[in-house]
């Protein structure tokens, strides 16, 4: 199944959930599951850790450069909220966040 468009951009609505992992306050968004495996295909033997695919992205009018990444074993991409983007976007925990994303591995 084909989810990236052919200029490797994904369009998608995710609730904006908190990485516990840290005492940090670390926001993000999971990319669809089912974009996984052409992410991972793009992906490939790339030099970026953590399987890091490199990104520009779009929540309202806030762009920025970032990298998408495997969140766990399944391998679903998430998608790192910077706080200057939720307070622009008056974003809170659970809410939905409709995202444009570009790939540039």
């Amino acid at each position: 199944m084909t989810v990236l468009q052919d200029d490797l951009t994904l369009e998608f609505t995710a609730p904006l959930w908190r990485w516990e992992a840290r005492r940090e306050f670390w926001t993000f968004v999971s990319l669809p599951a089912e974009a996984t495996e052409e992410i991972r295909d793009l992906a490939g033997d790339l030099p970026r850790g953590f399987g890091a695919v490199r990104a520009h992205a779009r929540v309202g009018a806030k762009q920025w450069w970032t990298s998408v990444f495997p969140q766990n074993a399944d391998g679903q991409y998430v998608l790192p909220i910077k706080k200057s983007v939720r307070t622009a976007n008056d974003l809170e925990l659970g809410d939905p966040v409709p995202v444009w994303v570009q790939l540039h591995p």
